[in-house]
């Protein structure tokens, strides 16, 4: 494989192949869309929910200390004051006089800043603040006792739900809580299709320690972060940390890095890591008037945890995946080959099923094998166009394996199993289908890796 670079046109690639094979859509789309929303078809809701249930799998199943929660997007709004996101959590805003588009003041260029014009080369609105945090009205009146907000991000959720998990739970400092869900930023720019929006959803583990071992459970997590995308597959080569200076470090964190991912339009954040020290178990102490320190029965010590926080983006790792799954590369008398090359796990269809021909009875045994796949795979059956354009179709949305049912099969009951990456074919019986697409799931490696 060649060294990854930037490709902004890879990113309009991307999007046309969302739309056209179904992966994601403009939300209300026959309306003329909504901006910054979107809207997962049947790839791409698949895809999402394999990269949650993959995650999942690896932070909870794979952990006998770490416990799964789901709390609720609306909360008491004293919560957000606590958390210090009535008071933090905002932007600064400059708008162009001329065309009204608005810019997140510290996306502007130094001189920009300095001289006041936006990119446009226009006088800008003097910055002022925006608060990211959506507002609504719970009850029949709308007034300041009915106001809540739609959660910016899930770790609230979490803290707030300690004491109640270390109660019900039985488990011991260290662990974690993990959980998988919606939230919503009132973001002043939204871009790059997925990337940024106001509706997106996270997956995030807070580890709570001992004081004393904040340092070693941090170092732990990054390492264990980073191992976790190259067992999804993903290029080595287009990852890297980024650690948070002291001008970029939150309210909240003694240590922060990032995981950052060379998307088509540069590097950018995928997943936080940070030291959040025992601010927010602390703070929902102090708002809530509820003792949140913990009880080592062992020791008899009390003490308030420090928190080791990893927060992945679920729609960021979407893209990520796409965008590091995709390839075209030379098939021949100048024809191109799309390909996906998702980790198995990850494929929104796992085997494709394909009789060579309609006739003499060839369709039906090929229906009567996809329908016994189904039982423990993503199947897809497929009977219309050449074989050649029938393996094509599922090489563009990342179909890891390909069945293809002939006379012989009548015969002997064998059939051809085709592997996206490398398009070789094998025979084999139908008894063995299963087995040998579990073998290449549990051996795959990433072709050029």
């Amino acid at each position: 494989m060649s060294e990854p670079t930037i490709d902004p046109k890879l990113m309009e690639t991307i999007v046309s192949l969302c739309k056209r094979r179904g992966f994601i859509f403009p939300s209300s789309d026959i309306y003329g869309g909504l901006a910054s929303a979107w809207d997962y078809g049947p790839l791409g809701s698949e895809l999402k929910n394999r990269i949650q249930k993959f995650w999942w799998r690896e932070m909870t199943q794979l952990h006998d200390n770490i416990v799964g929660i789901d709390a609720a997007i609306m909360m008491h709004p004293k919560v957000w004051e606590a958390s210090g996101h009535i008071e933090n959590f905002d932007d600064l805003m400059a708008e162009d006089t001329v065309t009204n588009e608005r810019f997140r003041f510290d996306h502007l260029t130094p001189e920009q800043q300095s001289t006041m014009t936006s990119p446009a080369g226009n006088p800008l609105s003097a910055p002022r603040r925006f608060n990211l945090m959506f507002k609504t009205h719970v009850g029949a009146v709308e007034d300041s006792a009915s106001v809540v907000f739609l959660r910016p991000e899930t770790a609230q959720g979490i803290y707030v739900n300690f004491k109640n998990v270390v109660q019900t739970s039985r488990v011991k400092v260290p662990f974690g809580i993990a959980q998988v869900g919606k939230a919503f930023r009132n973001e002043i720019v939204t871009k790059n299709f997925i990337f940024r929006t106001v509706e997106f959803e996270q997956m995030e583990m807070q580890y709570f320690v001992h004081p004393s071992e904040d340092e070693k459970w941090f170092d732990y997590w990054m390492a264990q972060r980073m191992e976790y995308y190259a067992k999804l597959g993903i290029r080595p080569d287009c990852l890297r940390f980024h650690e948070h200076g002291p001008d970029e470090l939150a309210h909240y964190a003694k240590k922060a890095f990032d995981i950052e991912y060379l998307f088509p339009f540069g590097w950018n954040e995928l997943e936080g890591i940070h030291n959040r020290t025992d601010f927010d178990l602390s703070r929902h102490a102090e708002f809530s008037g509820k003792d949140l320190t913990y009880l080592d029965d062992v020791k008899g010590e009390r003490f308030l945890p420090y928190i080791v926080e990893t927060s992945a983006g679920l729609t960021r790792t979407v893209l990520m995946v796409l965008a590091d799954a995709y390839e075209e590369e030379e098939a021949g008398e100048g024809d191109v080959r799309t390909v996906l090359r998702f980790h198995p796990d990850l494929a929104p269809i796992t085997v494709g099923v394909f009789p060579l021909v309609k006739k003499d009875g060839i369709a039906e045994v090929a229906r009567k094998i996809e329908r016994e796949l189904r039982e423990d795979f993503s199947s897809f059956y497929d009977q219309g166009g050449a074989i050649g354009r029938r393996y094509r179709r599922q090489d563009e949305i990342g179909t890891p394996y390909c069945v293809t049912v002939d006379y012989q099969t009548k015969d002997d009951n064998t059939v051809t199993l085709r592997f996206r990456d490398s398009m070789e074919q094998i025979r084999i019986p139908v008894s063995q289908i299963g087995e040998r697409i579990r073998q290449g799931t549990r051996e795959y490696t990433r072709v050029g890796t």
